[in-house]
Formats: structure tokens, sequence, C-alpha cells
């Protein structure tokens, strides 16, 4: 196979030659790695805490945490793999008196191929080498290629001799897992998406960055899925009832919200649609004031800190936006200085580029003057990952249209909550309609990330012998099928 590029094409080459015997591997196999994986990680928690708290800056508490919760989601999709069921078999049996006579025909998912993932810099663990997109493409049973993020290489390293070393002990190819370090090299990047052994691409990072792996991956002669999830603003829209009645303590709540963490979350609350009257002053006073006590911290590196700046400066010379606070200290280097901004309803909507993602701990809040103004709002907004309501129980119902179009506009809807947090588990869905990420039917969190990395197989007539384990008639595994049209565990007669 011939392909111009400057990749090392053995890497690749490595991982498509796994994929057969992974592919044929046991379900309890699959499981067992991740498990190892979770498992040495645990082992090695402190240095790999240490190392990535030295490249981030995001200090020993937070990054224990997100270990916790990378080792979690490996033992979870370990759990996914043993139950088998997500395999979504179905069988259509034969009928050989109908006319015409009816095949036997059996589909399941199966894994697409070689993955390159594309490690995020603002969770360096729970998005990264060994994180959600690695866990869910080798519990589908596709082998990973991993692009180390230029800001933690250290931490990549750490934690790729660890997936590397499970590899082995479980006795599977070595090729099935690779880590990379391209340093950012945009050509590099793109070369890997273009490779003819890549058959899916999942990212987390900028709008820009994931939008070239997008337009890479369509342009080949065989285009290939790229799952990038690119940022939100994750607009919160505050109605006069829950503003009258709690203005101040939401203030302080989304204060905290937009800040935490340095404002570093993909679902960090960057607008703030609130109808002024009863609350609001109390509200945005709070909010300001919450905002000043936060110190300047740095965030993950110099240039992301530079594009922060800039962003912050960017709405300060905005006409109409006013600011309302901005923590003291110094913005140098990979300082962020958190700050909160307000302007009129009117002025956003006239102003595109208030419509923006601005990465890190700054939040702007919308002045609206009835709820209409609100769904006006919504009508304004690009597809996001999360939005979230505040309102009294009274005037819920009332707000039924707004919450029907932002229903249309994101992947997840909070009823009085802040959308940094996100659960792992069946039921969550992290993405969201474009520019959120570039497959609004997919999430990167939670079960059903795994989804991403299979496509449908059918066997017509097939002996038992050809089929694999899932769909044969003794069903040994013991999973969920559905049998001409209805949900069984039992094996065929």
């Amino acid at each position: 196979m011939q392909f111009r590029g400057r990749i090392d094409e053995r890497v690749l080459q490595a991982a498509e030659a796994s994929f057969a015997a992974y592919r044929a591997a046991p379900a309890e196999t699959r499981a067992r790695l991740l498990e190892e994986i979770a498992e040495a990680m645990l082992a090695k928690r402190d240095e790999i805490v240490d190392v990535a708290d030295q490249e981030t800056k995001l200090g020993l508490p937070r990054l224990e945490g997100e270990l916790g919760r990378t080792v979690n989601q490996l033992r979870l999709f370990a759990g996914v793999v043993r139950d088998g069921s997500w395999v979504d078999a179905r069988i259509d049996t034969r009928d050989a008196a109908r006319t015409p006579p009816k095949p036997d025909v059996r589909r399941m998912l199966v894994p697409l191929g070689p993955v390159v993932v594309f490690a995020a810099s603002n969770f360096p663990l729970a998005f990264s080498t060994a994180g959600g997109d690695t866990a869910s493409a080798l519990a589908a049973g596709c082998p990973v290629v991993l692009v180390v993020h230029p800001a933690s290489p250290g931490t990549g390293a750490a934690v790729g001799v660890i997936v590397e070393s499970a590899v082995e002990r479980c006795g599977l190819p070595k090729g099935l897992f690779s880590c990379v370090l391209t340093n950012g090299d945009h050509e590099l990047n793109l070369d890997l998406v273009k490779h003819p052994l890549t058959r899916a691409v999942a990212f987390t990072g900028s709008l820009r960055g994931g939008r070239a792996l997008f337009d890479a991956a369509a342009s080949r002669p065989d285009p290939i899925p790229v799952y990038a999830e690119m940022g939100s603003t994750n607009p919160v829209f505050v109605l006069p009832g829950a503003l009258a009645e709690r203005g101040a303590a939401l203030g302080a709540t989304l204060a905290d919200s937009a800040t935490q963490g340095v404002g570093q979350f993909c679902t960090k609350p960057g607008l703030v649609f609130a109808v002024d009257g009863a609350g609001f002053e109390a509200f945005t006073a709070a909010l300001a004031a919450r905002v000043g006590e936060k110190a300047p911290a740095p965030m993950l590196y110099d240039a992301l800190a530079a594009r922060f700046r800039e962003g912050v400066a960017g709405l300060a010379a905005t006409t109409g936006v006013v600011k309302l606070s901005a923590a003291p200290g110094d913005e140098d280097g990979r300082a962020g200085r958190p700050a909160a901004f307000q302007v009129s309803l009117d002025d956003f909507l006239r102003t595109p580029a208030l419509h923006e993602e601005v990465f890190g701990p700054a939040t702007l809040v919308v002045r609206a003057s009835s709820v209409d103004d609100l769904s006006r709002a919504a009508d304004a907004l690009e597809g996001q990952l999360t939005a979230s309501v505040h309102a009294t129980t009274a005037e819920l119902p009332s707000a039924a249209p707004l919450v029907a179009k932002l229903e249309r506009k994101v992947g997840r809807l909070l009823f009085g909550g802040v959308p940094t947090g996100v659960e792992v588990g069946a039921a969550m869905n992290h993405g969201g309609p474009y520019p959120a990420t570039t497959d609004a039917r997919t999430t990167s969190v939670g079960t059903a990330a795994i989804m991403r990395f299979v496509r449908p197989l059918a066997w017509q007539d097939a002996p038992q012998a050809a089929l694999p384990v899932e769909l044969r008639d003794g069903n040994q595994r013991g999973i969920w099928r559905l049998v001409d049209g209805k949900l069984t565990r039992d094996a065929l007669a």
C-alpha cells in the first residue's frame, strides 16, 4: 500500500495487523485488558498525577479525581464488553413456507478497525491516553493510535507505557495500541487522518482543529467518520421567577461554575441569559463579586492563556459590553484572570462575535427584557453541548416553547443545575449539534460512546460455524437478542 505522507507507516500497519486477532479475541480478553489498564494506573497513581501536575498545573486534588474517573471509565467499559448486549444482535429466522421463502438473516455491530485518537489538553487523563475515546474504541474491538497532546507529553508517555504493558500481559498483538507525538504538527495530524488504514477519528479540542480533521477525512477517496467535540458556550437561561426567588445564590453558583478549573471545561457556562427585573441586580452583583474573589491561576499552556486574554480583550472592546468584574492580579505567562461581562440582548444579537466561545474563566451575562426575549436568544444560538434552564415550578410550563427550542440546539438539557460535571454512565450524552460536535448522534462520554467505532453487518443463510458466537443458535454468551421481533436471552430451538 502506497501513502505519500510524513508519518511512520509502521504504526498504522501494526494497528491493522493486530485487528483480526483482537476482533476475534473473546469478550473476556477485551474486558481484562481494560481492567489491567485501570489497575496499573491505580498502582502508578502518584507518579502519573505528579507528572500531570508539573505539565498542566491543574493541581493534585483535581488530577487525583480525574485519574479516578479514568479508572472508573475503563472498568465501566469492561462491564459493557462482558454483558455483550451492546452488539445489538438481531435474528430473523428462516421461513421456507413463505412465498417467496424468507431467508435467515442475522445482524450485529462489528468494530471498524484502527482508530486515531487525539488526546485533549484540558483533561490530560480522562480525555487522553487511556481516556474515554481509547477505552470505548478498545471495548468495541478497535486498535488505537493515540496522538499525545503536546502540552502534556510526559503524562501521555507515562500512561502510554501502562497501556502497552497491559496489551502485552493480555497476550495481544503489540500494534493494538501505539502512542505518537506530533508536537502539534498540523500536517502530520492530517496525514494520520488521511492514511488509508485509519478507519475512524476521535478528537476533543477547538473548532478550528476539529473542523480541519473532519474536512481531511471527508476529502479522502473513502471518507471516514470523525467524532470531534469542539466546545460550546453552554448557555444558561434564568427565568424571572427563579431570578426573583434566588438571584444572588444563582449568581454565585454560576460564577463558581464558570471559573472552575480556570474555566477550562468544554461545559463551562460562557453565556447567561437573564430577564431584567426583580432579582437581576442581586444576581449580577453576586456573580461579579464571586468572580472578583477568584485569583488568577495557570492555564494549561502559554498559547492557550494568550488566546484567552485576546478573547477577554475582544469582549471588553465590543460595543455595548460592560465589564462587571475581573479578578485582581497578573495576566502574564500562563495565568488566566477570571472576568465577567454584561451586554443587552439587542447588542448580543447584532454582534456575532459575542456568540463565540472564550475558552477560560470568563462569562457573559446577556440582559433580556422578557421571556420572549429568551426565545429570541435561543433562536440565535448555534449547536451546543448543553443548555441550562432555571425556573420556578410555577413558571416552567410557560417556558415550554423555550425548552422546545433548546431541545433542538443541544445534546444535554439541564434544569436547575450547572453544566460543569459530566456523569459517566449509560444515559449520559456529551455531544450536540454542529459546531459543538461533528456528529450530533453520538456521545464521547458514557457507555453509548462505544457506538462510534462500530458498524452493522448482516449474515444471510450462514452456517453456524461462519457466524460470530453472539449470533449462533445456542446464545452461549447469554446476551439479549432481538429474535423475530422479540427481545430474549433464550437459545433458538
